[in-house]
């Protein structure tokens, strides 16, 4: 199954950067045995000034067609990683080709893309910056695959 990190805004070279391309080179490595990966990022920007309808639309354009949707939402539901890691393995061995994770603007995402979503998921109840959501969700990805993988990575 491949995966897709959508994200609105542009993650330029710096901490972030690396921790994310870190993390998803690990994640490419551990689970391409497991069926999960390669994973890729797609960003998107409303140089128009459209809002968070235009950002969807970019968001959707980035979204493979038939792709499980998963949306990074402060009003998500909140997984612990060996819930989220069992998730990827369902989707995955239902036959899931694609699963994207999206990533909205400043404003968040428009609630017609919300409503969409295979499901909305939440780091928790804070807020967090665009490029720290992004380095959570590719060390998450490669958390899960550790786990799936039984990699002494995840400690309980």
């Amino acid at each position: 199954m491949r995966l897709h990190i959508c994200a609105v805004g542009r993650l330029r070279a710096g901490p972030e950067r690396a921790l994310v391309d870190d993390y998803l080179t690990r994640l490419d490595r551990t689970g391409r045995a497991l069926g999960l990966g390669p994973a890729s990022e797609h960003e998107v920007e409303d140089r128009k000034g459209g809002g968070m309808a235009a950002e969807a639309e970019l968001l959707r354009k980035a979204v493979p067609a038939g792709a499980r949707l998963a949306l990074l939402d402060e009003g998500g539901k909140t997984l612990s990683s060996l819930e989220f890691a069992r998730l990827l393995a369902r989707w995955r061995d239902d036959g899931a080709q694609d699963t994207a994770f999206v990533i909205g603007g400043a404003d968040g995402i428009d609630p017609a893309l919300r409503a969409e979503a295979d499901i909305a998921l939440s780091f928790g109840p804070m807020v967090w910056p665009h490029m720290l959501a992004r380095v959570m969700l590719a060390e998450q990805l490669y958390r899960a695959a550790s786990i799936l993988a039984g990699a002494p990575y995840h400690r309980v």
